[in-house]
Order: C-alpha cells, then sequence, then structure tokens
C-alpha cells in the first residue's frame, strides 16, 4: 500500500428518514419564526414612531418582546436542527486523517486533522486496550466522530487515541476495516491493539 494513497468514507445516520424528517420539522419553524419577525418590523415601521411620540412605552415593550421571542426561537430552531441528518466524512491522504461534519448533506464543517505519527494506539472500540484507556480519561468523554452509537451493517467502531500539543484524545470512528488498515499502516502495526 502505497503511503500516499487516498481512502475516503462516510459514516451516515443509520435512521436517515427520521432525521432528516426533524431537520426539515426545525428548519421550516425556524422560517416561520423568521416570517413572523418580518411581519413585526414591517409593522413596526408605521406604529412605533407614533408610540414613542406619545410616550407609550408600555405598549412598545408589549410590542417589542414577543418580536425578541420569536427571534430568539428563530437561533434555537437553528441551532437544533444542525443536530440532525449530521454524518462525518473521513479522508485518509499521505499518513493523515481528515474529519469532517456534514449537516444535511450540504454544508461541512472540518473538525480535525489526525496525524499518523501522533497517533499513540488504534483498537477496536470495546475492547480491553479500549477500556483501559477509557478509565485512564479521568471523566473526560470519548469524541464520537460517527452519528450512530451502534456501527452500520459492514461497519465496525475503532478508536484512536491520540496526542496532540495540548492534550491526548481519544476518538472513536466507524468505518470499513480498509480504513482500520490504512491507519493502522500508517501509524505502525506496534500500534494496534487488537484486544
Amino acid at each position: 500500500m502505497p503511503r500516499s494513497a487516498l481512502y475516503e468514507e462516510s459514516a451516515v445516520c443509520a435512521d436517515m428518514r427520521h432525521e432528516q424528517r426533524m431537520y426539515k420539522v426545525f428548519h421550516i419553524t425556524s422560517i416561520v419564526c423568521l416570517a413572523i419577525v418580518a411581519f413585526f418590523v414591517f409593522f413596526s415601521l408605521s406604529f412605533i414612531p407614533g408610540m414613542i411620540s406619545k410616550k407609550a412605552w408600555l405598549s412598545l415593550i408589549l410590542w417589542i418582546v414577543p418580536m425578541l421571542l420569536f427571534v430568539g426561537f428563530f437561533f434555537l430552531f437553528r441551532k437544533l436542527k444542525r443536530r440532525y441528518n449530521v454524518s462525518y466524512d473521513y479522508t485518509f491522504v499521505e499518513d493523515e486523517l481528515r474529519i469532517t461534519k456534514v449537516f444535511n448533506g450540504k454544508s461541512r464543517k472540518y473538525l480535525v486533522t489526525l496525524k499518523a505519527d501522533q497517533m499513540l494506539q488504534i483498537g477496536y472500540e470495546g475492547s480491553n486496550s479500549y477500556e483501559r484507556l477509557e478509565a485512564g480519561l479521568h471523566g473526560k468523554k470519548p469524541k464520537y466522530m460517527t452519528p450512530n452509537r451502534e456501527p452500520a451493517e459492514g461497519k465496525i467502531f475503532i478508536y484512536i487515541h491520540y496526542s496532540s500539543s495540548i492534550e491526548k484524545t481519544l476518538y472513536i470512528l466507524e468505518c470499513r476495516k480498509e480504513m482500520l488498515e490504512y491507519l493502522v499502516f500508517a501509524a505502525g502495526r506496534n500500534k494496534f491493539q487488537p484486544q
């Protein structure tokens, strides 16, 4: 296997239909909230100058508070929709694993690049070596780079114990055995812990 090999894989949600439906619900709800805010702003142009001139502060507050509430709901629903229909892309190239989070199959957010020479240990999630590493995290949680809590058919959960210049982190990936082979080849067979 050449060192400059390129291998790409994705971890997509097992219940895609439910995830897409929830994404659409929050997306549409956020648009409705934005439309209501636009309605408030449009009518504010005619009502608020009169309220200010009459110093009807209570009416002004009663008009602005619901508008601010709907602005808050817009941002809340927008944030909630990004929790649904999420997948992860793994790209292995030139001894680096690049992990990207994908929202609704459209927008992407780069998360991390794991360099093979900084991988301390690689193995199967749930193995004895994984349990020992997880116990040594002192309350810190492993970082799941998958939307699923059970591997999809034909895939496995693996862990990568990684050391950056700041800290040591335990990453969980959902991938095929081919990805594991690329990682082990790049990091070195002595870093692979099968048990």
